[in-house]
């Protein structure tokens, strides 16, 4: 069995260097926007004062929570000092407090749920994650809009009477499975145990799942997603026993779909191009998966080749076509992190991916 090689120094600049040559380009761009009067038709950078770049809200977002992530992970490196330069533009008050604005709209009240919510929490809390007077500044600034997405979160959960079972933006086990890295990170465990309690109520439940995927537009995994979300949630051996339940031929390397690289036929069409971030975040969950049974488990090595595979046949593609490039460095930088194991001290499985 050959396991996915590590995130490199190496590709580890490539994507970063790739996301700073696009977070603040303003254009091409696909807003998340509702138009209530004549004066609302504003530009992007009017808009949003930080996260106005990378095609569109939620990819610009996540493509600063990379940029933190790796910038934090090689410190000293060139790209980690452009990082600085970038943050300490764009993370201030005064653009958050212009952000934070926008969010308060009345028409916005659905802006970018529950994908770019999360997106931002995460970014919010690799922040705290950081322990130098930049990363303390940072956070602190970015604070008013992260409490205004945790305030989101708890008040739309409890009246989401059923999950949306998506492979894209509207998937609500992806959304709370960064929510819930975010709470971890935080310390909320209020957000946390209201997490645990929404996914404990709609997937528990579920049994051999077909995984009738991908569809033509994919970017998630909607079997794996609720997976990897629920192997957060439960205790080891509670989970093992559902996951026995739920993919119940996954050691025959069945569903045989699940573990097949999507094939993607034209990279210029952004949904087409979907279907590579579904390798990357099937990856993910493969891993993370793996990294949570028993070294002697026959799944183990179907699902880290599985990841392997995935990621191998998509790695090329991370730039090349914009449609692609203003988004993918980040789910495959998310493939290539280590996974997560069981905390053995709680027999709970770990909700921070070793970060």
């Amino acid at each position: 069995m050959i396991e996915t090689p590590p995130l490199s120094p190496d590709l580890a600049a490539r994507f970063a260097r790739i996301a700073l040559g696009h977070v603040q380009r303003e254009y091409p761009n696909k807003l998340d926007h509702v138009l209530g009067a004549a004066a609302d038709a504003q530009t992007p950078r009017h808009l949003h004062p930080i996260f106005y770049g990378s095609f569109d809200w939620h990819s610009c977002v996540h493509s600063y929570w990379m940029l933190a992530r790796l910038a934090r992970r090689y410190p000293g490196t060139p790209e980690a000092a452009a990082t600085t330069v970038l943050f300490d533009a764009s993370l201030t008050p005064a653009k958050v407090a212009g952000e934070l604005a926008y969010l308060e709209r009345p028409l916005s009240a659905g802006f970018e749920r529950p994908y770019g919510w999360a997106w931002l929490l995460m970014l919010a809390g690799e922040l705290r994650r950081g322990e130098d007077a930049a990363h303390k500044r940072w956070s602190a600034a970015l604070a008013p809009l992260e409490a205004a997405f945790v305030a989101r979160f708890e008040a739309h959960l409890p009246k989401l009477t059923y999950p949306i079972r998506s492979g894209s933006h509207a998937s609500t086990a992806f959304a709370l499975t960064l929510a819930l890295d975010y709470a971890q990170a935080a310390g909320n465990a209020g957000l946390a145990a209201l997490i645990g309690e929404r996914m404990r109520g709609w997937f528990l439940g579920d049994r051999a799942a077909q995984a009738w995927e991908p569809s033509g537009d994919d970017f998630l995994s909607p079997t794996l997603i609720e997976a990897e979300g629920l192997r957060r949630v439960l205790p080891k051996a509670e989970f093992t026993a559902w996951f026995d339940a739920f993919l119940p031929g996954l050691a025959e390397g069945r569903p045989a779909q699940l573990l097949t690289p999507a094939l993607v036929s034209d990279r210029s069409d952004g949904k087409l191009a979907h279907l590579d971030g579904l390798n990357f975040s099937r990856a993910w969950c493969f891993r993370g998966l793996a990294g949570t049974l028993d070294e002697a488990d026959p799944r183990r090595a179907i699902l880290l080749d599985a990841a392997r595979r995935h990621i191998a046949a998509s790695l090329p593609h991370v730039a090349g076509d914009y449609m692609g490039e203003h988004w993918l460095a980040t789910f495959a930088t998310l493939a290539l992190e280590p996974y997560s194991t069981p905390n053995t001290r709680s027999n709970t499985v770990s909700t921070c991916l070793k970060w």
